[in-house]
């Protein structure tokens, strides 16, 4: 059992959501609320169970850990856990770092599909044509009898397919760090991805920011991308690159749609604002109603492991 301390303490744990919203929390351990305020809810060297406040700064979420000497599981609500890295010294030997694998995995699938549909169909057009009470009428790509190629097909990834699914694409392409087979068909291998751009109309990003995606999309990417091909990023912003991607967007060749941008939050004075045949939407993949009923169950399951001594999900890095 994982509820006590050598001393015979009960230990703490700290949660973003009030303890009393989430049911089936078990017992044994003293639950706190936590979601980045100024004051900590008690002493950080009690807490066992760190959860990671959710859409807080990085200098936020790290700061308490300096003092959780006792701290087991730092568990975030976020996929990706690049902000927590820079903790990874300063917690206890062992200690777990766990993602939130498949937390937002509908949320940000249905972003991804509104943001290819947006795009191609040109919503932002008649969006800007109503505010100015215009009516204009024009002709654009559907996304039936498109290619289209996800490029990360994790659990998010998967989640996209599922909602292409009936929008009779002419074909899905799934690229991973290594290759695999699914029900639906073949993984490819990031190694051929260059091989791959050519023939997609569509290219999601839905990978996670790693040292091997970093810049991933830059000048040689895009230009392998076809003549107004689709760019979508749902995933990091960091795995673009700015710069080229702004050079394509400029001289008309490639379009995108971007949840995630490099830098973030995107500055008022930046050009990728006002950059054409871009439509930019400030990360909210992940905010949104379903967030709050999967983020407890996704706590209630790990904390349950947790105190019952069993392995813990989702464990992406431990501290040496």
């Amino acid at each position: 059992m994982a509820t006590a301390d050598p001393h015979g303490d009960v230990n703490d744990v700290w949660l973003p959501i009030p303890p009393e919203e989430i049911e089936g929390l078990p017992g044994g351990l003293r639950y706190l609320h936590w979601d980045a305020g100024v004051d900590y809810p008690a002493d950080p060297e009690r807490c066992v169970f760190y959860t990671v406040p959710y859409m807080k700064s990085a200098e936020i979420s790290l700061r308490p850990l300096a003092r959780m000497s006792r701290v087991r599981v730092v568990q975030t609500l976020t996929a990706g856990v690049e902000h927590m890295l820079p903790g990874l010294p300063q917690m206890p030997s062992g200690t777990r770092l766990c993602n939130a694998r498949g937390l937002h995995d509908a949320s940000t699938a249905e972003l991804a599909l509104a943001l290819i549909l947006a795009a191609l169909r040109g919503l932002p057009g008649f969006v800007r044509a109503q505010d100015v009470g215009e009516w204009r009428p024009g002709f654009h790509p559907a996304l039936a009898d498109k290619s289209v190629l996800i490029v990360g097909y994790g659990s998010i990834g998967s989640a996209i397919e599922d909602r292409l699914t009936p929008f009779e694409c002419a074909r899905v392409v799934r690229v991973a760090r290594t290759a695999r087979d699914t029900v639906r068909g073949p993984v490819h291998p990031l190694s051929e991805l260059s091989a791959l751009l050519p023939a997609a109309d569509v290219v999601v990003l839905a990978a996670p920011l790693t040292e091997e995606t970093r810049g991933l999309v830059g000048r040689d990417f895009l230009a392998r991308m076809k003549d107004g091909a689709l760019l979508v990023n749902i995933a990091r912003g960091g795995i673009v690159d700015t710069a080229a991607l702004l050079a394509e967007l400029e001289a008309g060749r490639l379009r995108a749609a971007l949840d995630v941008t490099e830098p973030e939050p995107l500055p008022a004075d930046h050009p990728l604002w006002h950059a054409p045949g871009v439509l930019i939407t400030p990360h909210v993949g992940g905010p949104s109603s379903a967030f709050l009923p999967r983020a407890k169950r996704l706590l209630r399951d790990q904390l349950t492991l947790f105190a019952a001594g069993e392995p813990l999900r989702n464990v992406v890095a431990t501290a040496d």
